[in-house]
């Protein structure tokens, strides 16, 4: 087990002056473990490893585990390396059973120890394998290039399992997602890239310096890609001046008053900065996840009923609770509720010394609110 490429530099980063090992992705050793089992199909021969480009750009060369050939399929496997920056799903071993099917194509599906998505909101619709997009790309891709090789052009059936899934998955955060079943299969660089924290809150500092290096006084930010997809698609605002916090909004807020930042404006998920409504400002679910409660207390405020308010308190996701406020017709006053909340949690941790507001929306609603200076924010930016 281990990241193995043509270019050994590539199998490591240095943070702080230390060697850190890379990883690699589920989705990787899905779309491996299909291109092995597709090419000993199609091939008829022992395949024992395979070489995977990967979105990154970084060529692997993934060994293949528990090797299974039928005369109608064939089922191998990889084992998940996470590096330097084990997760819950390090030393899983991921495979993939192949066989032909009628059609063309390549048809992707999951199985034992495979999530299924259950909740709107996600990167899968509900009732399909927890297979995220890049993953089933990935998948795609490898196995028509086997195809392309032997010359088939009959349909292909991919079967992604996880014999250790469903046990390792209540370890993460899926349950709380509505994943039932397994763990998911993701990735969207194909590399587990070793980052403490410390490192995550420089690399933050240090996309700060470039901003205000290029004159902006006026920060725009958003926790991760859901906000940036967002900010690219539905706001008129430049998408080049936008910046990524991850989670560590007070540490953003924290830099942004040392360096002499005027202003920030958040753009994010309505599952993230729901939590700021609470005074959270480390949205890692491993800090801290209140996002039911917080949402039922804004409700109650806003007038929802005590039934409505129980309800969302048995939500899992975000999205699940935003139908619970539309069906007691209290979705807009809620969701003022949370934007003052929001608003005087920014100013309380940063105690008035920079302007502070936020935009908030969910994947399936679109845009929710804003904080009551998020407009003047805006045309500062």
């Amino acid at each position: 087990m281990g990241l193995q490429t043509e270019d050994k530099e590539q199998e490591y980063v240095k943070r702080k002056n230390k060697k850190l090992r890379r990883g690699y992705t589920t989705g990787s050793c899905a779309a491996a473990a299909a291109k092995g089992a597709a090419k000993m199909l199609l091939g008829k021969e022992q395949v024992d490893a395979v070489e995977l480009m990967t979105p990154r750009g970084i060529l692997l060369n993934l060994p293949l585990e528990s090797i299974c050939r039928e005369a109608d399929f064939v089922s191998c496997g990889v084992v998940k390396d996470g590096g330097d920056d084990p997760d819950a799903t390090h030393g899983l071993l991921i495979c993939a059973q192949v066989s032909k099917c009628e059609g063309t194509g390549v048809r992707i599906e999951g199985g034992l120890g495979v999530g299924r998505v259950t909740l709107p909101g996600l990167d899968q619709p509900p009732g399909a394998a927890a297979i995220n997009r890049v993953p089933r790309r990935m998948i795609t891709e490898n196995v028509q290039e086997v195809c392309r090789q032997y010359g088939y052009e009959g349909g292909i059936q991919v079967l992604v399992t996880v014999p250790l899934g469903e046990k390792t998955a209540q370890k993460t955060f899926n349950p709380r997602l509505g994943i039932e079943g397994g763990i998911s299969i993701l990735g969207t660089s194909g590399i587990v890239e070793p980052m403490s924290e410390q490192a995550l809150i420089r690399s933050i500092e240090v996309e700060m310096n470039v901003r205000i290096a290029q004159g902006g006084q006026v920060l725009l930010v958003t926790p991760g890609n859901y906000g940036e997809t967002f900010l690219k698609e539905h706001m008129s605002l430049p998408f080049e001046k936008n910046m990524k916090c991850s989670n560590y909004i007070g540490e953003t807020i924290d830099l942004a008053v040392e360096k002499g930042v005027s202003g920030i404006l958040f753009v994010g998920h309505i599952g993230k900065l729901i939590k700021i409504a609470g005074g959270i400002m480390n949205t890692h679910s491993h800090c801290a996840d209140s996002r039911c409660e917080l949402m039922a207390a804004n409700a109650l405020r806003a007038g929802i009923s005590r039934e409505g308010a129980l309800a969302i308190l048995q939500t899992r996701t975000t999205d699940e609770a935003l139908d619970i406020l539309e069906q007691e017709q209290v979705l807009e006053a809620t969701m003022e509720q949370i934007a003052d909340k929001i608003q005087f949690y920014l100013e309380h941790h940063s105690y008035d010394q920079i302007e502070l507001g936020a935009v908030f929306f969910s994947s399936t609603r679109g845009y929710l609110g804003e904080t009551r200076n998020a407009r003047e924010l805006m045309k500062k930016i």
